[in-house]
C-alpha cells in the first residue's frame, strides 16, 4: 500500500510541477506581452507607492506579485487620488444623473450653462479613468492569482515528492523486513 501512495504521490508532484511551470510561464508571457515597465524615481516618491514599489523600480513586469504592488499601490493611489476617493460607481452615478438633468432640462426648453456642460465633461472624462483603472487592475490582480495559484502548486509539488519519498522508503523496509520476519509472535 505505501509503494501505491508513493508512486501516486510522484505522479501528483509531477503534474503539480507541471502546473507550477506552465502558469508562471503563462502569466510572465501575457505580462511582458503588456510591456509594462514598473514605475520608478519621482513616480514613486509618494510614502503610499514607494515602499511597495522600490524592489520593482524600472523592471518589466513579469511576476504577479509585481502585478499585484502595481495594481494595489500605483494604480489603486492614483485612482483614489483622481476621483477624490469616489469609486467608479459613484462618479457614473453622478455623471449619469447630471447627464439625465441636462437632458431633461434641454427638453423643457431651459438653457444649460457653460459651467454645468464642464462639469459634466469633467465627470466623463474622470469615469472613464476609474473605468480604464479599475479594468487593468482587474486584469493584473488576476494575473496574481495565478502567479500565486503557481506558487501554492509549486509548494504542494515539494509536498508530493517529500511524502512519495518517504513512503517509498517505507515501503522498501516493510519489503525488507517480511523476507526476515518468522511470523512468530
Amino acid at each position: 500500500m505505501g509503494l501505491a501512495l508513493a508512486v501516486v504521490l510522484a505522479v501528483a508532484g509531477g503534474l503539480l510541477t507541471y502546473a507550477n511551470i506552465y502558469i508562471t510561464e503563462q502569466v510572465k508571457t501575457q505580462l511582458s506581452n503588456q510591456r509594462i515597465t514598473m514605475p520608478s524615481g519621482d513616480a514613486i516618491a509618494d510614502e503610499r507607492i514607494k515602499p511597495y514599489l522600490e524592489q520593482y523600480a524600472g523592471q518589466e513586469m513579469t511576476t504577479g506579485d509585481q502585478a499585484y504592488a502595481f495594481a494595489e499601490h500605483y494604480i489603486a493611489v492614483h485612482m483614489e487620488s483622481a476621483g477624490g476617493g469616489r469609486t467608479y460607481e459613484e462618479v457614473s452615478g453622478e455623471y449619469t444623473s447630471l447627464n439625465a438633468q441636462i437632458k431633461a432640462d434641454r427638453a423643457a426648453g431651459k438653457e444649460i450653462s457653460q459651467t454645468t456642460l464642464d462639469e459634466l465633461d469633467s465627470l466623463a472624462q474622470l469615469r472613464q479613468t476609474l473605468f480604464m483603472g479599475n479594468t487593468l487592475r482587474g486584469l493584473l490582480l488576476n494575473a496574481y492569482a495565478f502567479g500565486t495559484m503557481a506558487k501554492i502548486a509549486g509548494y504542494a509539488a515539494i509536498a508530493a515528492f517529500v511524502g512519495a519519498a518517504v513512503l517509498l522508503a517505507l515501503g522498501l523496509l516493510g519489503l525488507r523486513h517480511s523476507k526476515t520476519a518468522t511470523g512468530e509472535i
